[in-house]
């Protein structure tokens, strides 16, 4: 029987057969987030007989409690009402940050299973864009508020989490676990990441130097936020032809490894368990929540910076990026314990690609269009962390193997580099000028 042949959808009375078109595909971040999904139990749902009430508890238990992280549900809840009663405004900022875990992670579940009805391709396409949308929306209300600092320093800390944090922890513990085997993975994928993630450095620090060799700020603004936004636009543009890349020419370099038939448990059946129209309403409600999250934490930052007596730097450099992205890299982490390095190295590099080469071009483009002077300058001291940790990656992965040594020293510059924000005290108002040393000449007004 065809049933028993091919994996089936039951849907409203329907069975649907699943095509392998729409089975094959699955990228580093789907088996990422799928080792923190657990399986529902629905053996009371099933029994009712209201159609429309089984659906909708069947919807509930796959999507909240079809996670390991239901359990930060919760938080979200307290936030709001902590920001409803007036709590202290630090308190809002750490619940919205739980709060942002769970929901991090289930975006990317409803692209998945949207991604079963659609096809890989328009499924690539969704998670190209969804992918970091906790990130992306944060940004977008830090840049309504102004702070323009907090989207670079958050985006920023994005891409050194994931290259350091992220990749030297995956591969310090899959080291360890597996301390008696030879690990290796495919250089491939990981050398296009490192070249567009060095064009993007390129596009950073080239309004650095402009600012740098310029004799005064006020002559050199306007040209470095037109060069900027120039630059923005060729990355933009080199972001399309990665995901042309990606998903049509040259697929085959990011399908993660197909999983052996070993009996192991943990391997998700590649069956949806909701329907099309069931994940496109519970991601608008979803991205509906993480806006509303994303508004508290850009709010309450700077209170929960002077009560922690932590400097805006630090919180948007380090403990965003950690507890926005643990879902993701939690599930990185796992797979590099069972010696599936493929799937770690697509995560972590793949989402560095992604901040570096899309959300931060596109924060520079909605600025531009919002009447807002961002540019891509990120100062010295930030785009020198940037550069000497997209280089410290691209000398870890050069030879396609890995061990527990090379995740420790990827770990070791993440901590140099979260003491030196630590320790860094820079108001949010600061210029560019003061980072480079420069003075004014007589007579001149620097713009800040």
């Amino acid at each position: 029987m065809a049933s028993m042949q091919e994996p089936c959808l039951l849907e409203n009375g329907n069975v649907k057969l699943l095509s392998k078109e729409m089975r094959h595909g699955r990228t580093a971040h789907n088996m990422s987030s799928s080792s923190l999904r657990k399986k529902s139990d629905l053996t009371l749902v099933s029994k009712l007989r209201c159609g429309l009430l089984r659906n909708l508890l069947t919807n509930l238990q796959e999507v909240i409690l079809g996670t390991k992280l239901s359990v930060l549900f919760p938080a979200i809840a307290l936030a709001i009402a902590a920001k409803c009663y007036g709590f202290g405004r630090p308190w809002v900022f750490a619940l919205s940050l739980l709060g942002l875990t769970p929901l991090a992670e289930r975006v990317s579940f409803l692209t998945e299973q949207i991604a079963y009805y659609t096809g890989p391709t328009v499924g690539g396409l969704l998670n190209a864009t969804c992918g970091n949308a906790t990130e992306l929306i944060i940004a977008i209300f830090a840049l309504s508020q102004q702070k323009i600092e907090v989207v670079k320093y958050s985006l920023l800390g994005s891409v050194l989490s994931n290259l350091l944090l992220v990749l030297g922890t995956s591969l310090f513990c899959g080291g360890i676990a597996n301390v008696g085997k030879e690990q290796k993975y495919d250089r491939k994928q990981a050398d296009v990441n490192i070249l567009l993630l060095l064009l993007g450095l390129l596009c950073h620090m080239l309004p650095l130097l402009f600012r740098i060799a310029g004799a005064s700020t006020a002559i050199t603004a306007l040209p470095t936020l037109q060069l900027s936004r120039a630059s923005s636009i060729v990355m933009l543009l080199a972001y399309v032809a990665y995901i042309f890349f990606q998903l049509v020419t040259h697929r085959q370099l990011f399908e993660a490894p197909q999983e052996s038939e070993d009996g192991d448990d943990d391997v998700p059946e590649e069956v949806p368990v909701i329907g099309f129209w069931s994940g496109i309403i519970w991601l608008v409600g979803m991205t509906a929540v993480i806006a509303l999250l994303s508004e508290y934490v850009v709010g309450t930052i700077e209170d929960a910076s002077d009560s922690w007596g932590l400097s805006v730097s630090f919180i948007s450099i380090i403990l965003l990026p950690i507890v926005g992205n643990a879902a993701e890299h939690a599930g990185a982490i796992i797979f590099a314990f069972k010696n599936k390095l493929d799937i770690s190295l697509g995560v972590a590099l793949g989402s560095a690609t992604q901040i570096s080469m899309f959300v931060v071009p596109l924060c520079v483009i909605v600025a531009w269009i919002m009447g807002i002077k961002m540019d891509l300058n990120f100062n010295l001291l930030e785009t020198g962390t940037l550069a000497l940790a997209i280089i410290a990656t691209a000398f870890t992965l050069q030879d396609g193997t890995s061990h527990y040594l090379k995740g420790l020293a990827l770990l070791l510059c993440y901590v140099v580099i979260g003491a030196c924000f630590f320790v860094l005290k820079t108001p949010l108002s600061h210029g560019n000028v003061t980072n480079f040393g420069i003075k004014a000449a007589p007579g001149i007004v620097l713009a800040a």
